[in-house]
């Protein structure tokens, strides 16, 4: 990942043939559990706009519309969250979600960093891990900043260092002795971690234009169902993109060992593990 290129040659190419995909698939296929798992940091998204309010909220890599639905309920009918995101399969979803929560958010399938917003329209811009994965940081955040008011704030958050979160990598270990050509993780390479480094993004996001940089640690206890820890480290991250093409055998020995690897996370019917993330802040004035 960080090193690989879509058809068109270019890092934004492998992005787009990825999330369009078999991994948007699975993301669309899981959105429930994935909505459930992450819904503490959901709620640290929805604080950062004020309660029945209105205004116009930009959700950055929106996936199945989770947070825009939750957003746009948050901004009351006078207001409208505008999901934006590079999977057309995930973008479908989020239009049928929406649809079904009766709320006023719409949808855009398209690269947030170089979509043309309409100038100053946003009155925040927010994403839960959808600010990761662009290849060039500083230009993506300079177009959220022009979408932006001078009044706007914004909010993200994103994962911290892959030390502080084992149970993120506890599949690629423990299935790396059967299969060694999984790919290596990339430091600051868009991915999962690519804005794990605090100091770098105060510059990243400095550098793009935006003020008052405040960034603060999180850690939310995330729980899963026992049943669905199988389908989800078989679905998801290196070792599910792996296992698209694996032999039925090897596929077979991955997932017990693996799944192995899983227990120190198992307790009765419930996975539970601590999110390491960064609640990322700052302001469009000064921009």
């Amino acid at each position: 990942m960080g090193s690989e290129r879509g058809a068109d040659g270019t890092a934004a190419g492998e992005q787009a043939e990825r999330w369009n995909g078999p991994t948007g698939d699975a993301w669309v296929e899981a959105q429930d559990m994935v909505d459930a798992l992450f819904a503490p940091l959901e709620k640290l998204i929805v604080d950062a706009v004020p309660a029945g309010q209105g205004g116009q909220v930009l959700d950055v890599g929106c996936g199945t519309g989770g947070t825009t639905v939750a957003v746009a309920r948050r901004l009351g009918p006078g207001g409208r969250c505008v999901g934006v995101d590079i999977s057309e399969p995930m973008v479908k979803a989020a239009r049928a979600r929406a649809e079904r929560a009766g709320v006023r958010a719409s949808f855009v399938r398209a690269d947030a960093q170089d979509h043309v917003f309409e100038p100053a329209a946003f009155d925040a811009v927010v994403s839960r891990f959808g600010v990761m994965f662009f290849p060039d940081p500083v230009r993506a955040f300079t177009n959220l900043r022009r979408a932006a008011k001078e009044d706007a704030v914004l909010r993200f958050v994103v994962w911290r260092d892959l030390t502080e979160n084992p149970f993120m990598t506890t599949a690629e270990r423990a299935a790396a002795p059967l299969m060694p050509n999984l790919p290596k993780r990339v430091p600051d390479a868009p991915g999962q971690f690519a804005l794990a480094d605090a100091d770098r993004v105060r510059g990243l996001l400095e550098e793009s234009g935006w003020a008052g940089v405040g960034i603060r640690p999180v850690d939310a206890a995330c729980v899963m169902p026992e049943s669905e820890l199988v389908p989800y480290f078989s679905r998801f991250g290196p070792v599910g993109i792996a296992l698209r093409d694996t032999d039925p055998a090897t596929r077979g020995r991955v997932v017990e060992s693996v799944r192995a690897a899983f227990s120190p996370f198992v307790h009765g019917a419930e996975v539970r593990f601590t999110a390491a993330c960064w609640q990322i802040d700052a302001g469009a004035s000064g921009g």
